[in-house]
């Protein structure tokens, strides 16, 4: 009986992802920053009280990137879509290196707005900042890897169409961030631009430097299964 009631609520769960995937997305887009407020006020109500009517945060990011992930596979491309998941052993193997790479966005933003306001950097003051970066990394990553994808199809024939939608992306997201450090650190734009462009550097850097990393670790891994 306890399996089929676990069962039970994971079923439940999944399917309403359906549902609560795109108004969560939907809202993301349009209202980025009422999303980010939604999620530091959620995080105060009791556990089984959060995000009733949306998916958590983190979740959201991670379903996202499956989705691209899957995308990924259906548009054609000069590089075998197989060939990273093969490296890292599964498909799932991949998703969660994603995760960890796309993660370092959100991460990065959080610190600085954590530093800015001189707030001690510990588990709990880190959730909240966290949690809402990642209702915008999402839809930044969606957009972004399709742009990337788009550029990367054979015979360069949607090169135009991915520098527009990377630059879109880009955009995007920046004002997003932006307005969030005008907001929460009373600061002018000028300034909150500034300082997201060095955290944006800072992270891309980072997150560049993560995914060599799990890629040398998987080439190393396939050579020595080999």
């Amino acid at each position: 009986m306890k399996l089929l009631k676990s069962l039970e609520e994971l079923l439940y769960e999944l399917v309403s992802w359906l549902l609560f995937y795109p108004i969560t997305l939907w809202r993301s887009v349009s209202r980025p920053l009422n999303m980010m407020r939604y999620a530091d006020t959620e995080l105060a109500d009791r556990l089984e009280d959060q995000y009733e009517d949306t998916l958590s945060p983190p979740l959201f990011l991670l379903i996202t990137l499956l989705l691209s992930q899957g995308l990924s596979g259906l548009l054609p491309s000069v590089f075998d879509p197989t060939e990273a998941a093969r490296q890292l052993g599964s498909g799932s193997n991949l998703l969660i290196a994603r995760g960890v790479i796309f993660g370092v966005y959100p991460l990065s933003m959080a610190v600085t707005l954590l530093r800015w306001k001189k707030v001690r950097i510990t588990r709990d003051t880190l959730r909240p900042p966290f949690f809402s970066q990642c209702y915008v990394a999402a839809p930044f990553a969606l957009i972004l890897v399709l742009g990337i994808d788009l550029i990367s199809m054979p015979r360069a024939q949607g090169v135009l169409a991915g520098a527009v939608t990377v630059v879109l992306a880009l955009l995007w997201y920046a004002q997003a961030q932006i307005h969030w450090f005008v907001q929460d650190l009373h600061i002018r734009p000028i300034k909150a631009a500034a300082i997201f462009t060095g955290t944006f550097v800072i992270a891309t850097i980072a997150a560049l430097a993560v995914a060599l990393m799990i890629n040398v670790d998987a080439s190393s891994f396939g050579s020595a299964k080999i």
